[in-house]
């Protein structure tokens, strides 16, 4: 097993994140520590790391599939649940009934983690006309679990906050009615992220707030930065400490900004233009390494200044197409890449599966056995141990181990339906059903959902 400072963030910086985070955080720590039980509160999991601590988890999966502890019926959506205090936490969207067109409503819905049943749902008016009518429909963004509150972004500019074990509303922002936001093509995407007092997320607010922090426990604003003269894009903001400082990292379509998180200044920005605005696979930190990747122009990767909060860029991809014999680096969409050791390991923009040399670029072999081969086939990539869990779109769930060597995977089987259709536009070269949700792992179990179904699958061992 490689350094965990080439996961996503060190053991230390883990740390500091959880003192950051309070008395759920540090809960999470001692699981962790304990080889435990272990929740996941966020997008990617605790400090968006994509890292599953948890031991005792099979090794194999059973000859017949997974068992499948409960399902329970939902509506649409391919935001992923979070999972804390014994409770899981989703999203949906239903059509108003007797209404025409995307009139609808979105649902923050909280299930018993053991037995699936509903404990609450809280509902608020969502009209889906502004998002592209073709394209998947349904919240994107994966709730924030933060000890007594969980928060909720809709795909049409609401942050809800709400208690986390009845479901009454704290507070709530309309961003468009009170920031001037526009929607952008695809729906908001961008989860809330908790920083010590602050809530930060990137609201698109107009003219100079496209990433706001707010008083976690009133809503009330805080700071704002960024001009909104460009899109707000898809990414998920992330923390990380370099430079002997704590850098919020927002990928936006024209810029990497690195911005302190207790003020909004701005530490440093690389310009980069992102094609469609889509900055949809979140940012990766490994060591000194930062690396952003789009689907139109390749990945760019930083190396972070270890003596201020800086940084340069080391390589970034020269080719302007997407398509797969006009590539030759990595060029992600919707999989987040990993970083192990001295390589990069991505799904690139047809499915292929791609390793690069972190510190170069140069592609060093490619594979197109994990997921669907096909326009933004993608998969959603989680560590444990010194294995990997692999959930690509049509439904499957892989362990496998990635080398500098080959693709190597152990094994395979159906966790669910892709019932999400990922076509748009006239060629319809990649009109398929996928499943775009990235799942929980929590409690030695996988939860997952699509547009008619949450269910959750144990991955203990037999016996």
């Amino acid at each position: 097993m490689s350094d965990p400072e080439f996961i996503g963030g060190g053991r230390d910086e883990r740390l500091r994140w959880l003192r950051q985070r309070g008395g759920l955080a540090l809960l999470v720590l001692l699981a962790a520590a304990g080889a435990s039980a272990e929740d996941w509160p966020e997008w990617r999991g605790a400090g968006r790391f994509g890292l599953w601590n948890e031991t005792g988890v099979l090794e194999r999966f059973p000859e017949g599939g997974l068992k499948i502890e409960w399902r329970q019926p939902i509506g649409a959506g391919f935001s992923g649940p979070a999972v804390a205090g014994g409770r899981v936490y989703a999203m949906d969207w239903k059509l108003r009934e007797g209404t025409r067109g995307m009139d609808g409503v979105e649902r923050a819905i909280c299930l018993d983690e053991q037995t699936g049943e509903t404990l609450w749902t809280y509902a608020w008016d969502a009209d889906y006309a502004v998002l592209m009518a073709s394209y998947a429909t349904g919240p994107r963004a994966t709730p924030t679990v933060d000890g007594e509150r969980v928060y909720f972004a809709g795909a049409v500019g609401h942050i809800v906050c709400l208690n986390a074990r009845t479901g009454e509303l704290i507070w709530k922002r309309d961003c468009v009615a009170e920031y001037g936001t526009t929607i952008p093509t695809w729906g908001v995407a961008s989860s809330p992220l908790v920083d010590g007092d602050r809530l930060i997320g990137v609201t698109g607010g107009e003219p100079d707030g496209k990433v706001m922090a707010f008083d976690k426990a009133t809503g009330r604003e805080l700071w704002r930065a960024l001009s909104s003269e460009w899109e707000m894009g898809y990414g998920q903001p992330i923390i990380v400490e370099a430079g002997g400082a704590r850098q919020l990292i927002v990928w936006d379509p024209l810029a990497l900004n690195s911005l302190d998180p207790a003020t909004g200044k701005v530490h440093w920005q690389e310009r980069w233009e992102v094609g469609a605005g889509m900055t949809v696979a979140t940012p990766i930190r490994s060591g000194p390494h930062l690396l952003v990747t789009q689907f139109y122009r390749g990945s760019m990767m930083m190396e972070l200044a270890v003596d201020r909060p800086a940084a340069k860029v080391l390589w970034v991809g020269q080719s302007k197409s997407e398509l797969p014999d006009k590539t030759d680096g990595l060029h992600a969409l919707i999989t987040t890449p990993i970083i192990e050791g001295d390589y990069v390991y991505g799904v690139c923009s047809y499915g292929e599966l791609r390793c690069l040399e972190a510190r170069t670029g140069r592609r060093v072999w490619e594979s197109r056995q994990m997921t669907r081969q096909g326009r933004w086939g993608a998969a959603f990539i989680v560590r444990n141990g010194d294995r990997w869990f692999v959930n690509n779109d049509l439904g499957d769930l892989i362990i496998a181990r990635f080398t500098p060597e080959r693709y190597v995977e152990l094994d395979r089987t159906r966790l669910i339906e892709p019932t999400t259709s990922a076509g748009y536009g006239p060629r319809r070269l990649f009109d398929a059903q996928v499943n775009w949700v990235h799942p929980a792992y929590a409690n030695r179990h996988i939860i997952t959902r699509n547009d008619r179904e949450i269910l959750r699958a144990s991955l203990e061992p037999a016996g």
